[in-house]
């Protein structure tokens, strides 16, 4: 496969890191796969992390081809530089044609980066996951690696106000011990496991990062650690509300669209 948007994207970006000073802790890299495919399965705090959590396979002299919502691939911008990348659409409304690109991916022997929460976590702690990222690990007989990233968040989250050029933010990537499901395991069982150890990665993160927030920064912190972020609970009520507006803006598009 041709990569000549890849490498230059990440060189860019690497400059700009070192511009910013922003102070990485990357651990882990010997769980990433020398060769062959692989699930990587990261938490999600930041519009950022497609970018942080591809610098965690980077060692490993690995890119990763992350599954990414549709409408990021529509942006005229956004849009060429992440086929150029060959990350995989994901369209919520049919996701066959994504599985199996991303199967068709694994089997190719890339890895495959995914965000099994499906969208950014208000409360910074791991949502609730779906099974996906372990059906495709079994159906294509590759392991799972799961990963944590914080401090992004900081630099742009939803809803709050884009800080890409603030300085001196460290960022903290911890890469867990890979899983390998099998057919007839306990799907439900095993994303569980996962969810525990991408839990637990995050944890250690929060606890151990360098920064404590000023009180008016509180807000990037989670609320069990002394943070104003909202809690789960409140976090999926927002998460509701969003998805209703949403549902609700369509129907009126559709509406217009046909009177």
């Amino acid at each position: 496969m041709a990569e000549h948007v890849y490498p230059p994207v990440i060189k860019t970006a690497k400059g700009v890191f070192r511009a910013l000073n922003i102070k990485f802790r990357l651990e882990g890299t010997e769980q990433i796969p020398r060769t062959g495919g692989a699930v990587l399965v990261s938490n999600h705090v930041s519009y950022l992390d497609f970018i942080f959590a591809g610098l965690a396979v980077h060692p490993a002299g690995r890119l990763a081809r992350f599954m990414a919502k549709k409408e990021i691939f529509d942006n005229r911008i956004a849009g060429p530089l992440m086929r150029g990348m060959h990350h995989i659409p994901v369209d919520r409304e049919a996701g066959a044609s994504s599985y199996a690109a991303a199967l068709k991916a694994l089997k190719g022997g890339e890895i495959v980066g995914v965000f099994a929460e499906a969208t950014i976590s208000r409360s910074f702690t791991v949502k609730e996951i779906k099974s996906g990222a372990v059906r495709m690990a079994v159906a294509s007989k590759t392991p799972l690696v799961p990963i944590a990233i914080w401090g992004p968040q900081r630099l742009w989250t939803k809803g709050r106000k884009r800080r890409l050029f603030q300085r001196n933010v460290p960022v903290t990537i911890l890469i867990g011990e890979p899983m390998h499901p099998k057919r007839g395991d306990d799907y439900e069982a095993v994303t569980a496991e996962l969810h525990r150890r991408m839990s637990e990665l995050l944890e250690k993160a929060q606890r151990e990062y360098p920064d404590v927030p000023k009180a008016n920064e509180r807000w990037w912190q989670p609320a069990h650690l002394g943070g104003t972020a909202p809690t789960p609970e409140e976090a999926e009520k927002l998460d509701l509300k969003e998805a209703e507006d949403r549902k609700a803006a369509r129907a009126a598009r559709e509406l217009d669209g046909g009177s």
